[in-house]
């Protein structure tokens, strides 16, 4: 029994293709993408967007060979200024999908599937009756494809450390950096009415100093 649904778009049949090796056909299909198909928090298509994909679907001895293109729209942010970034994606992609019962060298597999290690079941993609899914593959492809950091132009010179302002559209952006050294001294200066508490202050030393005189 299938366990894949024919229905989902990245799910293709072969049974058309047979199983003579060397025999081939192509398949075109636009789709909506699924979610999380990129990066997260970083660039990736937006879910919803159409995908067009471009298959060559070729029998060979071990199962069906899977060449294809993928063509996307991907947005993101920029890694430096957090402003949005968007281009056109074109991704290649080539994976074989073995025949359920055969091995990676075309052989029949044996009966238990204990002598089949989970290790090599990890490694390879196999047929499910006669269809296959390419999501897993096309994931890979278009992370690959994608930057880790991606950036709105290439010298994009980033964000103000101090006060977030985007550099690239003031270059000559700076702030006048004060001396901690003199920080401490800018408490020191005289606020206002100092001065005239300070000439009450001598007025009341020199009444007090005529008083002892006399």
């Amino acid at each position: 029994m299938n366990r894949l649904d024919h229905r989902d778009p990245l799910v293709f049949d072969t049974h058309e293709l047979g199983r003579r090796a060397g025999s081939m056909r192509t398949v075109e299909r636009t789709f909506k993408a699924p979610e999380g198909l990129g990066i997260a928090d970083v660039i990736g298509v937006p879910t919803g967007s159409e995908i067009t994909l471009e298959l060559r679907l070729e029998s060979v001895v071990e199962g069906v060979l899977v060449s294809g293109t993928a063509e996307a729209h991907v947005t993101g942010e920029c890694g430096r200024c957090l402003e949005p970034v968007e281009d056109d994606l074109d991704v290649d992609f080539q994976e074989l999908y073995y025949y359920p019962e055969t091995d990676e060298r075309g052989r029949t597999r044996k009966s238990s599937e204990d002598e089949q290690s989970d290790e090599d079941e990890e490694e390879t993609y196999r047929l499910e009756g006669d269809f296959f899914d390419l999501e897993p593959v096309l994931r890979d492809a278009v992370v690959l494809a994608l930057p880790l950091q991606p950036v709105c132009q290439e010298d994009c010179l980033g964000l103000c450390s101090e006060c977030g302002a985007r550099l690239s559209d003031d270059p000559d952006h700076h702030h006048d950096a004060a001396d901690p050294r003199w920080a401490a001294l800018q408490g020191l200066s005289a606020a206002p009415g100092d001065e005239g508490d300070e000439n009450k202050d001598s007025d009341t030393r020199e009444g007090l100093a005529e008083n002892q005189e006399k």
